[in-house]
């Protein structure tokens, strides 16, 4: 489906669905604080179906399983020295599925540093640690995509840590589930309007498609391309939140078929949105619709 923004005439781009619930639907072993990660450890084939079955659905972009690679997530596990053939393994795996697939992008996902959702001070190296995990990605990937960056500090280290590599930078804010118009710290969403002329494109993820509806409102006047992902989880819980919690105290949205996401995802594209894909809880079979009724 072509788009109007003004003048301006263009197509949609369909990004890929939540890697790491896709990982934890298809695995038998329980959750772990190491989530996905923990996953391509143990069953690095799953990493490569779940962006084999996204390709097969339509997707155009493969975000990388990088998303919870992080020095603070590893060292409490003893495996901190796996750091970079963690970030090196999952990148290929996706290089290797948008190749078979013969078309598409890589984009290497840069998550929130001390866990999703936290609004808690940053480590003072904090951009170092961006920067760090953008050397190792950037002979790999297409682009950059910043995911679930929930505070304005979160966002302006990660957006430093990846200038300057030579790769498109996507910027994904994650916004309050019951006023999308904020950051989940509480913060205006218009005050990430001041960072678009350091990135590439603006988006919305890993927040209730209502959220992102009210989200989307407030930055569609940007001159950058912006889009959204949301996710299908009910709600996220005080308990998620905390230091070594896993993804078994969220629980999935029994509402959001494939039919019901792209309905949300439809009236995203009228409002200008450019990018649109799906966070965590929603599958290859959300896509499959998103790229029927976007495409």
């Amino acid at each position: 489906m072509k788009r109007t923004k003004g003048n301006v005439a263009g197509m949609i781009t369909i990004l890929d669905g939540g890697m790491g619930q896709e990982l934890i639907a298809r695995t038998s072993a329980e959750p772990t604080p190491l989530w996905a990660t923990q996953v391509m450890l143990d069953e690095p084939a799953l990493v490569r179906a779940v962006h084999d079955d996204f390709f097969a659905a339509g997707a155009m972009v493969a975000t990388a399983n990088t998303y919870a690679i992080h020095h603070d997530r590893l060292m409490p596990a003893g495996i901190d020295d796996k750091f970079e053939a963690l970030h090196r393994t999952a990148c290929e795996i996706a290089c290797a599925a948008r190749d078979a697939a013969g078309a598409g992008r890589v984009a290497g996902a840069l998550g929130p540093l001390i866990g999703s959702y936290r609004v808690g001070p940053l480590p003072e190296d904090a951009v170092e640690r961006f920067r760090e995990i953008c050397r190792l990605q950037a002979p790999l990937v297409d682009l950059f995509l910043i995911e679930t960056a929930s505070s304005l500090e979160q966002a302006r280290a990660a957006v430093a840590g990846a200038t300057g590599h030579d790769k498109p930078i996507w910027l994904g804010v994650s916004v309050d589930d019951r006023d999308g118009t904020k950051l989940r710290s509480g913060e205006p969403l218009e005050e990430v309007m001041r960072m678009t002329s350091k990135i590439d494109a603006l988006l919305i993820n890993c927040s209730t498609p209502e959220a992102v509806s009210a989200g989307l409102d407030v930055i569609k006047t940007t001159e950058r391309p912006f889009g959204a992902y949301a996710n299908g989880f009910t709600r996220i819980t005080k308990s998620f939140v905390q230091e070594g919690a896993t993804v078994s105290e969220l629980s999935a949205r029994s509402d959001l078929s494939p039919a019901a996401y792209a309905d949300f995802a439809e009236h995203w594209a009228k409002m200008g949105a450019t990018i649109i894909g799906g966070c965590c809880e929603v599958g290859p079979a959300h896509v499959a619709e998103l790229v029927r009724r976007l495409t």
